[in-house]
């Protein structure tokens, strides 16, 4: 699976998170090398870097300055599904590595 150039916004996210259907993830691939610049909502700025096994999921660290300021981590680990319509849900499951260290679910789709 190749996520080069797509763009995905959040549809659901823990009570924890920061990100919501306002912000917008634009993803990058060279090989198994996935980056990605996101913004929108809560976030002022976001960059994520991680790697693409061959079954399309990804290991990934996050950080990011919210709209008060603070600078957060962490990391996620997203499992891929082909919707009907062929774009690519990513279910996740991450944990903060900065703040309180609690751990959330999100789910974003391709847009």
């Amino acid at each position: 699976m190749n996520y080069n150039n797509k763009r995905f916004r959040p549809v659901s996210n823990t009570d924890n998170g920061e990100t919501s259907e306002e912000t917008i993830f634009h993803y990058r691939q060279e090989e198994n090398i996935l980056f990605c610049n996101y913004s929108g909502g809560q976030i002022q700025k976001g960059h994520l870097i991680g790697k693409v096994d061959e079954q399309g999921r990804i290991d990934m660290r996050y950080h990011q300055i919210n709209q008060n300021g603070d600078l957060m981590m962490g990391i996620c680990h997203s499992e891929p599904e082909i919707m009907a319509n062929g774009k690519i849900r990513l279910h996740e499951n991450w944990q903060w590595t900065s703040g309180d260290k609690s751990t959330g679910h999100s789910i974003i789709e391709e847009i």
